[in-house]
Parts: structure tokens; C-alpha cells; sequence
């Protein structure tokens, strides 16, 4: 399956990385694994660096640990890392020429949720 034509986008505000309002409770624990996009107020991508704790509206923001593909590269293997625990899982990234789409599947932890880079300058 085609991540590029056949994703589900990831929008919402409280999303962003420069998101720092409570409540800190969310959690990706419900997601359906398969390919999502980042887009409107969450951001256009994954951040690429760590976020601070008590950001995107959860406790243990998820961050790529790595960079972002290019076309040619197609699908790659990334990390992503939750801020402040200690493993970090592995995903699908792959680069649509005008935006990424990441194959990504629920978080293991209730307080563990995947960020976009939306307002990463804004401090709080």
C-alpha cells in the first residue's frame, strides 16, 4: 500500500510541538497502525529533535531521531523517541516530494503521544 495516496492526517492543535497547555493526558495507545500525515495547526512534519516534556498535549512527546528522507530514498527505517523514556520504536518514514507520511502504529504508553513540528519557536 502506498503511503503517499492512502494516509490519515494528523491536524489537530494540541498536536504541535509548541503546544504546552494542560491537559498533558493524551495518548496515541488507541492509533490504528498505518501511514499518517501531519498537516494544519499539528504542523507539516514530525519534529526532528527532541521536544520538551509536557508538550503536544502529553507527558512523553514523540520525536523522529533522525533526519527526514529525500524522494530517491523512498521508505527508510527511522527511530522515534518519546522524550524522558528510555526506548524508542522503530517506523516507516517515506518523502511524497511535498510531504512525509510515517508509518506509525499506537504507543505502548498512556502518556506517550506522536508530535508535529507546528509552533516548535513559540515559548511558553
Amino acid at each position: 500500500m502506498d503511503g503517499c495516496t492512502n494516509y490519515t492526517v494528523l491536524s489537530e492543535a494540541d498536536r504541535a510541538q509548541g503546544n504546552a497547555e494542560s491537559p498533558h493526558n493524551k495518548s496515541d495507545k488507541s492509533l490504528v497502525t498505518g501511514w499518517y500525515r501531519f498537516q494544519g495547526a499539528a504542523g507539516d512534519r514530525m519534529p526532528d529533535k527532541c521536544v520538551l516534556m509536557y508538550r503536544c498535549g502529553t507527558k512523553h512527546p514523540g520525536w523522529l531521531n533522525g533526519t527526514h528522507p529525500t524522494v530517491a530514498e523512498g521508505v527508510v527505517t527511522r527511530e522515534v523517541c518519546y522524550t524522558d523514556h528510555s526506548d524508542c520504536y522503530i517506523i516507516k518514514v517515506k518523502n511524497c516530494s511535498s510531504y512525509y507520511v510515517y508509518e506509525l502504529q499506537r504507543t505502548r504508553e498512556s502518556d506517550s503521544r506522536y508530535c508535529g513540528n507546528a509552533g516548535a519557536g513559540m515559548l511558553h
